[in-house]
């Protein structure tokens, strides 16, 4: 009964995973419930308290000056890269299945363009992810700026991204047809999350790697107020309304006065 109530709120579309294959451990409590919930409260809390409290260090801390060839291309792939993954995940947590076929997109439709689509931004991701820790590493000056909070958040960003890369490739590009459904599962229990009626049942029987994805993603949450990544949140909505900045070039015509001597 719990189940149905949690399925039918979290806009699950009535065909429920099945009976797990176990009871719930501690362990599952502690990834499933806890978890997600400590992550939500530490990024909104800690966001709010960094902006209030250090916002000169809230900032990307721009490299640019320190090496220019290699950024210019592989930041707007990261970038640009990991929108399109985030736009994904957006889709696949957040839409039940119910909506999609409403709006006439089959089952098969759905996985050909999660796979293709999600593919490439992936694989995007990584050579532009890849092309800047080739940077940070190489070029000494960029080393020598790198900070620890830096590397952990390298290592924290690089687990999720490549998980997430051997989950599709194992289970969906190479599971079959329409690849693992986890829109019955993990979209389910992640909604469930967000309704404040959570439901772990659902977070059992996913394939581990998956599993792995998910809990390095919300532990990459607890650690991004405290790094750079704060600049994600960040818009620059000032822009739209600052005063013009005038540049004048000077008139060669006039004589530029330049004092003798010292």
């Amino acid at each position: 009964m719990f189940l149905l109530k949690a399925a039918t709120l979290a806009g699950d579309p009535g065909n429920l995973p099945g009976v797990p294959s176990r009871e719930l451990t501690f362990l599952d409590t502690l990834l499933w419930v806890a978890l997600p919930y400590v992550s939500i409260v530490v990024i909104v809390v800690g966001l709010v308290w960094r902006f209030k409290t250090d916002q000169y260090g809230w900032t990307s801390r721009s490299s640019n000056w320190n090496e220019s060839a290699i950024l210019r291309w592989s930041s707007p792939m990261f970038h640009f890269g990991i929108l399109g993954v985030a736009l994904g995940h957006v889709g696949g947590l957040f839409v039940p299945r119910e909506v999609t076929e409403a709006l006439g997109i089959t089952e098969h439709m759905y996985h050909t363009g999660a796979v293709v689509g999600g593919g490439i931004a992936g694989l995007v991701t990584i050579i532009g992810l890849l092309g800047l820790i080739y940077r940070r590493v190489v070029v000494k000056s960029v080393r020598l700026a790198t900070s620890p909070m830096d590397i952990v958040t390298y290592v924290l960003m690089c687990i999720p991204i490549f998980l997430g890369a051997y989950a599709t490739l194992v289970h969906q590009v190479l599971g079959g047809e329409h690849g693992y459904d986890y829109r019955s599962t993990i979209s389910v229990w992640f909604r469930s999350i967000l309704l404040l009626q959570p439901a772990p049942e659902y977070m059992i029987d996913v394939p581990l790697s998956f599993q792995l994805h998910v809990v390095a993603g919300m532990l990459l949450f607890c650690l991004w107020p405290f790094t750079r990544l704060v600049h994600v949140v960040s818009a620059p909505v000032g822009y739209l309304t600052r005063p013009h900045v005038v540049y004048r070039s000077r008139d060669e015509r006039k004589a530029v006065h330049r004092p003798r001597g010292w």
